[in-house]
């Protein structure tokens, strides 16, 4: 792979090449200075465009294939939800250098939430529930299915296969006996609702310590509510992640299930970017840890 590239055969899009294609498809803001945005998401790379604007270019064809559906949902679930989430201003198609389509949205301010700098637990708990549970609300009439919105079991061979190839970096033993017991609980029995999927630090901004807007939504779609309780671990502080299932009023299975789910995507995490970036791994580990923890507080 080349610099700074995540995964095997991902373009490159150097600020000369956003220039032509800004310049080509949108020339009225080809006189805008782009400049590269370094986050710690894996789907797209993103340039600052002017002040107000984000030019947003997927890595992988997977990537590119949630566009549409972005520019599609957002705009009809963003006046319902309580905080601000991208606003497609621009629909890029694919040129040179760019084989798939890209998007310019409407730049938004703050801070991504850095696991073990929360400066307001107990806020951000309750500001994470308030917004989720607004999503899950929503009418779900012609939504897609999520990225993530097949069931808990789906998972369980690329679960084990993680497990595996971490042996060694993880406890095998424990994080095997925590997936387990994730599998044991019952399907969710309510039909799906719309879920962001993936609440993970980088995709959550914070103004003063407070939840101020949502990104990212590439996994956006139709599935079980438990997953979005990944944010408990992902995101909460252990102390105020009891303040968080109180807020989300969900049952012991929804939350079991959405500790399996929040293990399962940070195995697969930590076995795809140990060795490609850095943020990821971390924060993988951190989750696989802290569920680990939660267990042992269980089982005494």
């Amino acid at each position: 792979m080349c610099a700074g590239t995540l995964h095997p055969g991902e373009p490159e899009f150097p600020a000369p090449l956003v220039h032509r294609l800004i310049a080509g498809q949108f020339p009225q803001w080809a006189g805008l200075p782009v400049t590269r945005v370094h986050s710690a998401g894996t789907s797209n790379v993103m340039y600052r465009l002017g002040r107000d604007m984000v030019v947003r270019l997927p890595r992988t064809a997977a990537a590119a294939g949630d566009v549409h559906k972005e520019h599609t949902w957002l705009p009809q679930l963003a006046q319902s939800l309580p905080v601000a989430v991208p606003v497609p201003l621009g629909l890029g198609t694919p040129d040179e250098g760019c084989p798939w389509p890209w998007s310019v949205y409407r730049w938004l301010d703050g801070e991504i939430a850095t696991p073990g700098d929360i400066a307001e637990p107990a806020l951000l708990a309750k500001d994470l529930a308030e917004f989720l549970t607004a999503l899950h609300r929503l009418d779900p009439a012609d939504g897609p299915p999520s990225y993530r919105g097949e069931p808990l079991a789906a998972r369980d061979g690329a679960t084990r296969e993680a497990i595996a190839a971490l042996r060694g970096v993880i406890d095998a033993r424990r994080t095997t006996a925590a997936w387990d017991a994730a599998l044991h609980v019952p399907a969710p029995a309510g039909p799906p609702v719309w879920i962001h999927a993936d609440p993970q630090p980088a995709n959550l901004l914070l103004t003063h310590g407070r939840l101020s807007a949502v990104i990212d939504f590439g996994c956006l779609g139709l599935g079980d509510p438990a997953v979005d309780l990944i944010a408990a671990w992902y995101v909460v502080p252990a102390g105020a992640r009891a303040l968080f299932r109180a807020a989300m009023d969900v049952d012991d299975d929804a939350w079991v299930r959405g500790r399996g789910w929040a293990l399962s995507i940070a195995l697969l995490e930590l076995r795809s970017y140990r060795d490609t970036s850095p943020w990821m791994a971390t924060v993988a580990r951190r989750v696989i840890d802290e569920v680990l923890l939660d267990l042992s507080r269980e089982n005494g």
